[in-house]
């Protein structure tokens, strides 16, 4: 007997089909003679109901185990559904149960759970609608990533996990060693005796794979990571995690313009994926997360987004008639509520703002003309603020020298870096999407926590 997924059942299934389905019990109703039993396999959000008459072979015996989380197997024929809200049901001729759930125990019931409930077993909350619904649009924002990259011709390249750089300098690490913490070796100064450890200097888990992309992109032009990365920054918030996957393009003969351009398309095009493949649960999503989700994904896909400098957001911002808690001043750096309110309140559009203050941005960012500025942009999107963030780098080697130096790192830490201006060095750009924070804006998610299988933030790495 051939098993076949629910969602390809409900798609394209036909009356007096022979078929099996495997999957976990959601609901079980009881009627004289005969029982009906909605069953899930994850593969859509829609449950296939299945008809159990008291003709089957230890009927009862079967009953008793068809809780709430029962995983089974029913083989049987499609019919005709009499009943509302589905077109076909499977007559069941077997019923084989693999494992049961206590009902008097197991903790998702029919009833509706809060998030921060569910965040409490994050080993079965992915059983639920919400959670369902968000890891197919996770997997399906991930498709869409590769397709848009793999159909324009970039090599995805897997830049390490371990490195001995800090690509942001903001210092948020978190160190991996395989130093006796009991006894750590110290030099004569008291300083820790890192060559004694594994690599034999300090080492990180990676906060980007930026600087290793862009040694690729100079020998395949254009190429994009796809990976996790890590922060150790203590922010307890529904923005943070611990650990995120980012996607990090790199362009060589690419200036900031075409980086741009290129991060506005893949926006629209991972948008439009999911709508078409995943149309009922972002509709699940519009009906019971947000009732703007999706409005938002149409002014993703239909709108050319807003474009304007730093210096004119400024001007724009100051201009406002809205009291901000953040200061706004040339020089400091846009808060959410600002980017917010650029795109949410001004331009009802996404926007790119771009030629930020040097000052603060990171150091491989190139330098404008007026020595003030560098050739960087971030996406801004209603709801959210920044979710794209990118730039043209620095392909000038004595200027990136000058760079580091300004900004208090060591030159002979990022000397391979520098060889690449040395050797064949070309303009070339590229940016960064937190993958997340894509999902959480894409499916109105309130907390970033509940669009990552499992989340580590400050204090919590359960499951």
């Amino acid at each position: 007997m051939v098993n076949r997924r629910i969602a390809e059942i409900l798609r394209s299934g036909q009356p007096d089909e022979s078929l099996q389905v495997q999957g976990w019990v959601r609901t079980k109703r009881e009627s004289k003679g005969f029982a009906f039993i909605e069953v899930n396999d994850g593969s859509s959000l829609a449950n296939l109901q299945v008809v159990i008459n008291q003709d089957l072979p230890d009927y009862e015996a079967i009953l008793k185990k068809l809780n709430t989380g029962t995983a089974v197997e029913a083989t049987g024929v499609l019919v005709a559904s009499l009943g509302k809200g589905q077109r076909i049901e499977l007559k069941a001729e077997t019923v084989k149960v693999y494992g049961e759930a206590d009902p008097d125990t197991y903790p998702l019931q029919k009833k509706r759970h809060s998030f921060e409930f569910l965040r409490t077993i994050g080993h079965l909350r992915s059983r639920t609608n919400s959670f369902g619904a968000v890891f197919r649009v996770r997997n399906a924002c991930s498709a869409a990533i590769h397709q848009f990259f793999q159909e324009r011709g970039f090599l995805w390249v897997h830049t390490p996990i371990i490195t001995a750089s800090d690509c942001e300098g903001a210092g948020e690490l978190f160190s991996v060693t395989s130093l006796d913490l009991k006894n750590i070796p110290r030099t004569e100064n008291q300083a820790v005796d890192y060559s004694q450890d594994f690599f034999a200097k300090p080492t990180y888990l990676t906060v980007s794979g930026q600087l290793e992309a862009e040694v690729m992109a100079m020998a395949f032009s254009n190429v994009y990571t796809f990976g996790p990365t890590f922060r150790a920054e203590n922010s307890n918030t529904s923005r943070h995690l611990a650990e995120f996957w980012m996607v990090e393009p790199e362009m060589a003969f690419c200036d900031l313009e075409n980086d741009m351009d290129l991060a506005e398309a893949f926006l629209k095009h991972i948008f439009k994926y999911v709508l078409e493949t995943c149309p009922e649960d972002m509709e699940f999503f519009n009906e019971r997360i947000d009732k703007s989700v999706l409005s938002t994904a149409e002014n993703i896909i239909n709108n050319q987004f807003e474009r304007l400098t730093y210096t004119e957001a400024i001007k724009l911002l100051e201009k406002a008639d809205v009291k901000f808690e953040y200061p706004v001043s040339w020089g400091l750096d846009l808060q959410s509520e600002h980017e917010r309110y650029l795109a949410e309140q001004l331009f009802k559009k996404p926007a790119i703002v771009t030629d930020y203050p040097a000052q603060i941005k990171a150091f491989y960012m190139r330098l404008n003309d007026d020595e003030k500025t560098v050739r960087a942009m971030d996406i801004l999107a209603p709801k959210i603020g920044e979710i794209v963030g990118g730039s043209q780098r620095e392909e000038r080697l004595e200027v990136l020298e000058r760079r580091v130096l300004a900004q208090g790192l060591k030159p002979e830490d990022l000397w391979w870096y520098l060889d690449l201006r040395r050797y064949g060095s070309v303009p070339h750009a590229g940016f960064g999407l937190g993958f997340e924070r894509l999902v959480q804006f894409m499916t109105g998610m309130g907390n970033i926590r509940d669009v990552i299988p499992f989340p580590r933030t400050p204090q919590s790495a359960e499951f």
